[in-house]
């Protein structure tokens, strides 16, 4: 049996060789055939340099470099296009994700009961309470608003026989959420929850912005609550306005008074036009997307790698 490990790579030049270290431990002592699948995610560091060195003095070890920063899902979605493996594992090069659980992992899926072994962090010890906050939050939508079945505190790291792998390349769909595709796609999933663990080196690339564009791109991936939304709000500021001009009229025949008041107005046309313009930009998100998926333009493009049968643009 063979056991890939997708390895996405973006300036990790200071936790590269020990991930690589600690988890080639790990597997020599699991007795089964492995490989190293490392991803070079357009790193301007020392990350390819590095790469190259460990794939020279080890046969184990693949290395494949975009020719850009296409980001971590392209960079997955390669790792799972080009890997061998009857057991496909995607992993962090930081030691968030610790090798010392794939023997546990590899232990269950074996067993036959389960078709993957996913894990998901306990706490969040060493986040800022703010950002740990919004992500409890994002989950807690998502299962609501979309058929993800995505557990609070998941992460990336997982281990899958060859059968879900095959139905996540499938989806070949070119804004990708992999945490909502590995939820979509179903199979036997079994949740493996650890400690949450630190940076073993080096700086994380995820800012809060960026993991609220992330959180965004996903609610938009998996659901159509948001245009639900917009569609409602549409319904309740027509019926307001509706009820509004009732008002008027009769207060204008009862009582005489003539509407007075430019600021009130101001006001409320302001209010209109904003709700407009948010009900709108939902709108526009959904068609940028699709704008997007009908380029039909490749998710990554490979410039350079020491295997020869890889898959280089896809």
């Amino acid at each position: 049996m063979l056991i890939s490990l997708i390895v996405p790579c973006y300036n990790e030049q200071e936790a590269l060789p020990i991930f690589y270290e600690e988890s080639t431990k790990v597997l020599a002592g699991m007795n089964c055939e492995y490989e190293f699948l490392f991803v070079n995610d357009g790193s301007k560091d020392a990350t390819l340099s590095i790469l190259k060195g460990l794939a020279e003095k080890d046969e184990h070890v693949t290395y494949l470099s975009f020719s850009r920063n296409f980001g971590k899902e392209a960079a997955m979605y390669a790792g799972f296009t080009n890997a061998r493996g009857d057991y496909v594992a995607v992993m962090d090069a930081d030691m968030q994700d610790p090798p010392a659980l794939l023997p546990q992992m590899f232990a269950m899926l074996t067993s036959g009961e389960f078709d993957s072994v996913a894990t998901r962090r306990v706490n969040r010890e060493g986040e800022p309470p703010i950002r740990s906050w919004f992500a409890r939050q994002f989950y807690r939508i998502i299962n609501r608003i979309s058929d993800a079945d995505i557990v609070d505190g998941a992460r990336d790291f997982r281990l899958m026989k060859r059968e879900m792998v095959d139905a996540i390349v499938e989806m070949g769909e070119y804004n990708r959420f992999s945490k909502g595709i590995f939820g979509w796609i179903g199979f036997r999933t079994y949740w493996l929850p650890y400690e949450n663990v630190n940076r073993v080196a080096g700086e994380t690339k995820w800012n809060f912005w960026k993991l609220l564009k992330y959180a965004i791109d996903g609610i938009i991936n998996f659901s159509q609550a948001p245009l639900a939304v917009a569609s409602w709000f549409g319904m309740g500021m027509t019926l307001l306005s509706f009820i509004a001009v009732i008002f008027i009229v009769v207060r204008k025949l009862v009582f005489g008074d003539p509407v007075t008041g430019w600021a009130s107005t101001a006001c409320i046309i302001t209010f209109i036009g904003g709700v407009q313009l948010f009900c709108m930009g939902i709108m526009g998100q959904y068609i940028a997307k699709t704008y997007m998926e009908v380029k039909q333009r490749p998710h990554y493009i490979v410039a350079e790698s020491n295997r020869a049968e890889v898959t280089r643009i896809k």
